[in-house]
């Protein structure tokens, strides 16, 4: 059964899902369809929005290396436990957009994070923000049998924002749990995002 989070919401991963060891995080998003016209015609094509989900594993709470970053320029993290399943350019299709595989059981004991990040490729050059996307969501499957635990729907307005911290599964006592955070930035990429955990 799929529990719908609210921002800053916890659930317990390890509870009631007895030999969990794989899931699959799924970030979705759609681009908000604006009418072209007189603009359309007189600065060109619009570009397409390309949010790019990664992974940002931390030591006691710090980024300290850049072979800990998982994204669409390193899909697979050094341990192998974490897995970026490819980029997409545009937001087209149904469901996952982008889908990043965590193997808990292969995570290092050294990594008490891994911090789900989304931000706009090129948004500042581009003028690009979350503004102009619609039905953004992240949610959490139990890649054994593709059941969704459950699904964070990011229905405030980030208008303006470029990046989002959109949650993170950590470990504690023993036990995997996720807490949705959903906090937008105006950090211009992956670097700055980065930043903000060393």
């Amino acid at each position: 059964m799929s529990v719908s989070l609210q921002k800053g919401q916890k659930v317990n991963l390890s509870k009631d899902n007895v030999g969990l060891n794989r899931i699959v995080v799924g970030l979705g998003w759609d681009e908000v369809q604006q009418s072209g016209g007189f603009l359309k015609s007189m600065f060109g094509a619009k570009q397409d929005i390309d949010c790019d989900a990664s992974a940002i594993l931390l030591q006691d709470g710090k980024f300290v290396s850049k072979y800990d970053l998982v994204y669409f320029g390193n899909l697979n993290h050094r341990s192998g436990s974490v897995n970026h399943q490819g980029d997409n350019l545009t937001g087209a299709g149904d469901g996952d957009d982008e889908q990043i595989v965590i193997d808990l059981l292969q995570v290092p004991q050294e990594y008490d994070r891994i911090v789900i990040v989304v931000n706009i490729y090129q948004a500042v050059q581009r003028k690009q923000h979350f503004g102009m996307i619609q039905n953004a969501f992240i949610r959490l499957v139990d890649a054994r049998n593709n059941n969704e635990m459950c699904r964070y729907n990011l229905t405030d307005n980030y208008s303006g924002m470029t990046a989002m911290i959109f949650g993170e599964v950590y470990r504690r006592n023993g036990e995997w749990k996720f807490n949705a955070i959903g906090q937008g930035t105006n950090d211009t990429g992956l670097n700055d995002l980065c930043r903000r955990y060393s």
